[in-house]
């Protein structure tokens, strides 16, 4: 579907990804850099876990163009930590992303690995054809809600409570 412009897919960010799972309100407003978490007591929580978790990984925070991999570990395995299974499915297709992405730029076939070190579980992820083709056609979702010109109308959901932008919709 993408092999002739894969550039465009391969722009987004994995919290873009995460995001149009969570809420596609909250994706657009990130992705017009209206950027609020950095003052989150739940975005905290999360980065003093994922510092304080893994210690002994030698390749933590693994920066590649515009993904973030918190670590890696054996034999081409990629880990993203997370906090709690509450939304495990934007989770879920946010490593696929980064699976995608290594796959695309960098003929990397790798296998990724949810991290939940508060509950003491792993779920393993991996990429295959069909969940290939399912992440090309929510990225060129993600696309077209990002190159909407007004963002989507607020939808109350249960995590709006603790949500940064919760001002911007309900305030």
């Amino acid at each position: 579907m993408f092999s002739d412009n894969t550039d465009s897919i391969l722009e987004f960010t994995g919290t873009q990804v995460n995001y149009y799972f969570v809420c596609k309100r909250k994706l657009w407003l990130f992705s017009h850099n209206m950027e609020l978490e950095s003052d989150s007591d739940l975005v905290l929580l999360g980065k003093l876990l994922h510092e304080h978790s893994y210690r002994r990984q030698p390749l933590k925070e693994v920066e590649i163009d515009r993904i973030k991999i918190d670590f890696v570990g054996k034999s081409k395995e990629i880990h993203e930590v997370k906090r709690s299974r509450r939304i495990e499915n934007a989770h879920v297709y946010q490593l696929l992303y980064y699976l995608y992405f290594l796959k695309k730029t960098a003929s990397i076939n790798a296998k990724g690995v949810l991290n939940y070190p508060l509950l003491k579980k792993k779920v393993d992820i991996e990429l295959t054809k069909e969940k290939e083709s399912e992440l090309e056609s929510i990225l060129t979702d993600v696309s077209s809600i990002i190159n909407q010109e007004k963002p989507p109308e607020a939808e109350w959901k249960s995590y709006c409570r603790n949500c940064a932008y919760k001002e911007l919709c309900w305030g």
